[in-house]
């Protein structure tokens, strides 16, 4: 894109890769940073990944570059990490940065501070005074919650921040449609689940009772520990419930995305898919970088290959995958950001039907949980950035699942009082 925007010869654009493989069908100037030889960064635009960033750190420093770009930047998000600790001091040594993400913070404001303090390190100098003025309110560690929401918001824009939102940059690409999808587990499926439920409410109730602090910080590891377990266990309950699910969708005959969190679900989905002949690609964590664009040409160009089984946190960027309008989530994750950009693999420029997004939740599972998290993690990050709550909006009436299960007015029911001595469950919010 470079080259045709700013019509700079393939050679005079010098690519630092982390590792050899893949094809170079550009033209371009490639070099690995692996290798012992010396590199020279000579190129008018010099291409690097994060990963080589520092290996090359001491070659970087030394160059006088006037203008570096950090393209999703999202990923310096962690400030303990050393792609951060290495990226942010040849920003701050430029001449003219530039930070672009369609999605800066994928879940709190403290994922912010690292950028900021790359552009404007006068302003965003210490990470205390900012995490104790936009960062209070976290259950599970420091700077993990969000406050003082719209002065951020007017910092930021006073200082560093232009927000262009997807609609009024492309207000010609077809709109986004929600949905949930209501699944029925089985009583087998459901009963580790239940039981780390029921433990989960007892060490709540030990944290409520408790005047030991030392204790209730101790109970709140133990309480974050069951609800990572509640997050695995939930997985593997709603595997059969997931494929039933999928035998529909293959009726239809149409190209999907299906995304999950967790190996088991993604193995028993891929293993269903195969099992039914459904041409598909994988994409996950294990996905060598060097054939991931050679999966996603298969699955653009090729009638037959009907699905891509996908990782939420592998997949979830940089990759174009419009020649689905479908997109199913097996699984949530527990970042909205994440779960965002995985819906824009489908909904970006070559899109040219609506996008049809089916979220997969089952009460009595870790869902009940972690959608309003998402929901209430999605309405601080849309006060801080744009200046106004966001949310997953979803259609007013959930769907069900093929199988035989509870209706929507069922559960209804039980979150409005008429529970029959069973824990209100909560119906996620639209």
């Amino acid at each position: 894109m470079i080259q045709h925007w700013l019509k700079i010869p393939s050679p005079d654009i010098l690519v630092v890769l982390s590792q050899s493989g893949g094809s170079n069908r550009g033209g371009f100037n490639v070099v690995y940073s692996n290798f012992k030889a010396s590199i020279h960064l000579d190129g008018v635009f010099n291409i690097i990944s994060y990963d080589a960033v520092q290996k090359l750190h001491d070659v970087l420093m030394e160059s006088e570059f006037k203008v570096v770009i950090a393209d999703e930047s999202h990923f310096l998000k962690n400030g303990q990490a050393k792609r951060t600790n290495a990226s942010v001091p040849i920003l701050q040594k430029a001449q003219y940065a530039i930070l672009l993400s369609g999605t800066p913070a994928l879940s709190r404001p403290i994922e912010l501070f690292k950028q900021l303090q790359a552009l404007y390190p006068d302003v965003y100098k210490n990470v205390h005074e900012y995490g104790n003025r936009y960062c209070r309110g976290g259950v599970f560690g420091l700077y993990q919650g969000a406050s003082n929401h719209e002065e951020l918001h007017n910092l930021m824009k006073a200082t560093v921040m232009i927000r262009r939102l997807k609609k009024d940059v492309l207000s010609e690409l077809p709109v986004k449609h929600r949905q949930q999808v209501f699944l029925e587990l089985g009583e087998k499926d459901m009963k580790q689940v239940r039981a780390l439920f029921r433990e989960l409410e007892v060490i709540k109730n030990n944290i409520q009772t408790c005047d030991s602090q030392e204790k209730v910080k101790s109970l709140k590891i133990s309480q974050r520990n069951i609800i990572n377990k509640i997050y695995n266990d939930s997985a593997e309950a709603k595997i059969p419930a997931v494929i039933d699910y999928l035998g529909t969708v293959i009726e239809a005959d149409c190209k999907f995305l299906i995304f999950a969190y967790h190996q088991p679900m993604i193995d028993s989905i891929h293993k269903y898919l195969l099992k039914k002949k459904v041409g598909c690609i994988r994409i996950d964590g294990s996905t060598p970088t060097s054939t991931r664009l050679e999966l996603v040409s298969k699955f653009q160009e090729k009638d037959d290959i009907k699905a891509a089984v996908l990782s939420i946190k592998a997949a979830g960027v940089g990759l174009t995958l419009t020649a689905a309008s479908t997109v199913i989530f097996a699984e949530l994750s527990w970042t909205p950001g994440d779960i965002i950009q995985a819906e824009d693999r489908a909904h970006r420029i070559g899109q040219v039907h609506s996008v049809n997004i089916y979220y997969l939740l089952a009460n009595e599972t870790v869902d009940d949980i972690i959608w309003d998290v998402v929901q209430g993690k999605l309405e601080n990050l849309g006060q801080m950035l744009d200046g106004h709550e966001n949310t997953l909006e979803v259609s007013a009436k959930p769907s069900s699942s093929p199988a035989k299960q509870r209706t929507l007015d069922s559960f209804l029911k039980r979150c409005h009082g008429d529970t029959n001595g069973e824990p209100c469950l909560k119906i996620p919010r639209n």
